[in-house]
């Protein structure tokens, strides 16, 4: 038997997630997998904060996840490693990555959520089938980001750039921007807190309009992308942090420019596309170890730096992708 730290879900909530709505508690788990479980026990290394996991702590049942049970880990994609299995296709000291518990052990009984990991990647699948995939973008194109310094909108700006795009980026800080604009190479970024008025601020950075938008905030940023679309414009709709504080959205006004300007938009999961993952994984790691993509990382260090990791996500603390790396003592 071990002592296994645990991040537990306590309620639902209609709002952005706090510190105090996760607790941490310390459990026991069994090292060894009954024999004939099929099971595998999974010590977890690295833990991914997304902002999806907002819509699990609803009390809401027609999504693509179901909610997190109140009382029980959380769960969300990681990194771990094998210790004991029963499945012939997981080994001892296998590494894999996929859906696992906020938590320092994990008995995987669904092997489907779990890959294993045959080579170093890293993160961004979600930003290349999203972007050429779902956006087809072509070289010369005008091309706007959305909370462009997280972990999908990095990526997606850099991959704009290598096709040729010309590339504008949307944060929340100065930091942020200038990091958009000096390490991550896009052509332009700006701080939409700064700006009182966003059709003007896209109009300013777009004088010709928008080819591609790539959304992941919604709200008042989507409209006013909308307003500033080219014809036959696409808009790969990937998030909506900005709603995440509502317990009642508002509207999208400017829907009509989809008749007017013969605009595709439309919503994805990377799931939808997972036969293309190998064609990303040589991509991306060829372009990584050329220096021609950069990924940015904002490391928390420890189980109980989780519940703050995962909060900050709605307020703009993270720079780069949030991830917490679990030590074990």
């Amino acid at each position: 038997m071990a002592e296994n730290k645990q991040v537990i879900f306590k309620g639902y909530i209609d709002r952005s997630p706090t510190e105090t709505d996760m607790e941490l508690r310390i459990n026991k788990v069994e090292l060894k997998v009954p024999k004939g479980s099929g099971a595998f026990l999974v010590k977890n290394l690295y833990l991914s904060c997304d902002p999806y996991m907002r819509g699990r702590m609803r009390d809401f049942h027609g999504s693509y996840l179901p909610p997190f049970v109140p009382g029980q880990a959380l769960e969300g994609f990681g990194v771990s490693k094998v210790v004991d299995s029963d499945n012939p296709n997981f080994k001892p000291d296998d590494l894999v990555s996929g859906i696992t518990g906020w938590e320092e052990y994990s008995l995987i009984q669904k092997p489907l959520q779990l890959r294993k990991i045959l080579q170093h990647g890293m993160p961004g699948f979600t930003a290349y089938a999203g972007f050429y995939e779902v956006c087809s973008p072509k070289k010369g194109e005008y091309v706007f980001v959305s909370a462009a310094s997280g972990a999908v909108g990095q990526l997606v700006g850099q991959f704009a750039k290598l096709l040729g795009c010309y590339v504008v980026g949307s944060a929340g800080s100065s930091q942020k921007v200038d990091l958009l604009k000096n390490k991550l190479r896009f052509d332009e970024a700006f701080n939409y807190k700064e700006e009182s008025d966003l059709d003007a601020a896209l109009k300013r950075y777009f004088p010709q309009g928008i080819d591609i938008y790539f959304d992941n905030v919604g709200g008042d940023m989507l409209d006013a992308a909308l307003v500033n679309m080219r014809i036959h414009g696409r808009i790969a709709v990937c998030g909506m942090v900005s709603l995440d504080s509502l317990s009642k959205p508002k509207g999208i006004f400017n829907l009509s420019n989809l008749i007017m300007k013969r605009i595709r938009m439309q919503g994805f999961l990377q799931s939808d596309y997972l036969h293309l993952y190998p064609q990303f994984l040589e991509y991306i790691v060829s372009n990584y170890k050329q220096g021609k993509i950069v990924y940015i990382e904002d490391m928390n260090e420890g189980l109980e730096s989780a519940p703050a990791a995962l909060a900050g996500l709605f307020s703009g603390k993270n720079v780069g992708k949030k991830v917490v790396r679990i030590v074990h003592e």
